[in-house]
C-alpha cells in the first residue's frame, strides 16, 4: 500500500489474489498457498505452523543463484538458519544425494524439532522430501517449488524418492509436507527449455481431468509461452486444484491417483535408457503422452481427432530432444521395472477422450512394441513435412 497526499491505494492488486487450496493426507491436512507474491509472506505462513529449533533450506547451487535472495527475504533468514546444497540434475537423484543431505543436516545440528524447506524443482523436492522423511525418522517439511513441474505437480501429494540404475523413483516414501508455497513469480528465472518442458505436466492434467482447460491451452498457448502473468497465475492455481483433488481422494496411489501417470510409463523408460541425461522430466513426459495417445488409438480407445489435438498441443511446446536410438525391447525392459507394473504385467494410463483417463493392464506387448516403433518415425516425418511447408 502506498499513500500520496493523504490518499492510500493498493499497488499490484492482482498479486494479492492468493488461493489457499486444502490437501488431505493421512498425516493431516495441509495447504498449498498459490499466487503471485506468496513468497513475500513465507515467514508468516511458516510461523503459523509452530516453533522450530532450527530451519534448514535444501536447494541446488543453480536454483539458489536464481531465487536465493528472494527466498531469503521471504523467509527473513537469520544467522541460525542453514542452506544445504546438492546437485539437482536428474542423474544425481539417488541415494548418495540423500546421504549427503542428511549428513549435512547432522553437521548443522538439526534435530527432531527442525524444519526442512525444499527450494527448487522436482528433483530437489523429491530428494529433500525423502531426506526429511528419513532423517531422525521424520522432520517437518515445507516445499517452495520453483519450476512449472514442481508447482503444478511434484510438490503436491507427498511423493518423495530417488532413482536406482534399474528404474525411476524405485526407492522412496509417501511423506506429505506441512505447507506448499507456490509463487508464479519464481518462474521468471527459468530457462525457456525448463519452462516449456514443465508445461507438459499442465497439458497432462488437462488431458486426464479438465477438457475445458485443454481448450484454454489451445487458445492461449502463445500467451502462456510468453509467461503472461495473469494467464499463468490462474493456470497454475487451476492445476494445483486438480492435483490436490486427486491426491486427497487417493493418497497412496491405490486407484484414482494412477491417472496422474498418463504418459509416465513411456517417459520413465525413456529417462532410464538414456541414464537420466538426455531429457528433462517434462520433455520425457511430452514424448510419453504422444506415445500414450497413439497407444490409445491403436487399442481403439482414443478417437483420432482427440489424438490429433493432444499431439498438436504438445508439439506447440517446441522441439523435443530426439527419441533414443534403442530397440523397442530395451524400452520394454525398462517399463517392466516401472513401479506400476504388477507381476511383470505392464500398466498404462490411457485417455479415451480429452478430460478423462483410466488405467489398463490388458495391453498386449506386441501393440506396445508397434507404438514404440512408429511413434518417433511419425513425429519426425510430420516435423519434416511441416518444415518443407514453411521453408
Amino acid at each position: 500500500m502506498r499513500c500520496l497526499r493523504s490518499v492510500c491505494y493498493i499497488e499490484n492488486a492482482s498479486s494479492m489474489k492468493i488461493k489457499r487450496i486444502p490437501v488431505k493426507s493421512s498425516a493431516g491436512p495441509y495447504s498449498v498457498v498459490s499466487g503471485s507474491g506468496v513468497i513475500r509472506r513465507a515467514a508468516q505462513e511458516i510461523a503459523a505452523l509452530g516453533r522450530f529449533s532450527s530451519v534448514h533450506v535444501v536447494s541446488s547451487p543453480k536454483v539458489w543463484r536464481a531465487v536465493g535472495k528472494t527466498v531469503q527475504r521471504g523467509l527473513r533468514f537469520s544467522t541460525g538458519n542453514a542452506v544445504h546444497f546438492f546437485d539437482d540434475a536428474e542423474s544425481a537423484k539417488n541415494l548418495r544425494s540423500v546421504e549427503q543431505i542428511t549428513r549435512s543436516l547432522c553437521r548443522a545440528g538439526a534435530d527432531r524439532q527442525s524444519l526442512v524447506i525444499a527450494v527448487g524443482g522436482g528433483v530437489v523436492g523429491d530428494v529433500a522430501g525423502f531426506a526429511a522423511a528419513a532423517f531422525l525418522r521424520g522432520v517437518k517439511l515445507v516445499h517452495i517449488p520453483t519450476t512449472v513441474v514442481s508447482q503444478v505437480d511434484s510438490s503436491i501429494g507427498g511423493k518423495t524418492g530417488v532413482n536406482l540404475p534399474e528404474g525411476k523413483n524405485l526407492v522412496g516414501s509417501f511423506y506429505p509436507p506441512k505447507l506448499v508455497l507456490t509463487d508464479p513469480e519464481l518462474l521468471r528465472t527459468l530457462s525457456d527449455r525448463e519452462f516449456r518442458g514443465g508445461l507438459a505436466e499442465v497439458i497432462k492434467h488437462a488431458i486426464i481431468a479438465d477438457a475445458p482447460m485443454f481448450a484454454i491451452l489451445e487458445k492461449d498457448m502463445e500467451k502462456i509461452l510468453r509467461r503472461d502473468r495473469h494467464v499463468l497465475g490462474s493456470l497454475i492455481a487451476r492445476n494445483v486444484e486438480i492435483k490436490a483433488r486427486v491426491v486427497s481422494r487417493d493418497e497412496r496411489e491405490s486407484g484414482l491417483r494412477e491417472i496422474l501417470n498418463f504418459g509416465h510409463t513411456f517417459a520413465h523408460a525413456l529417462e532410464s535408457v538414456t541414464k537420466y541425461r538426455r531429457y528433462q522430466h517434462g520433455e520425457a513426459v511430452a514424448w510419453g503422452m504422444i506415445a500414450a495417445a497413439f497407444l490409445g488409438h491403436e487399442l481403439g480407445l482414443t478417437r483420432a481427432d482427440h489424438v490429433s489435438r493432444i499431439v498438436s498441443l504438445i508439439r506447440r511446446l517446441g522441439a523435443l530432444p530426439p527419441w533414443p536410438r534403442v530397440p523397442p525391447e530395451a524400452l520394454l525392459d525398462a517399463m517392466r521395472s516401472d513401479k506400476k507394473a504388477r507381476a511383470g504385467i505392464l500398466r498404462f494410463v490411457l485417455s479415451p477422450r480429452i478430460g478423462e483417463a483410466r488405467s489398463y493392464d490388458t495391453v498386449t506387448v506386441h501393440v506396445v512394441e508397434r507404438v514404440l516403433h512408429f511413434t518417433p518415425r511419425l513425429i519426425t516425418a510430420s516435423s519434416q513435412l511441416s518444415r518443407r511447408r514453411h521453408g
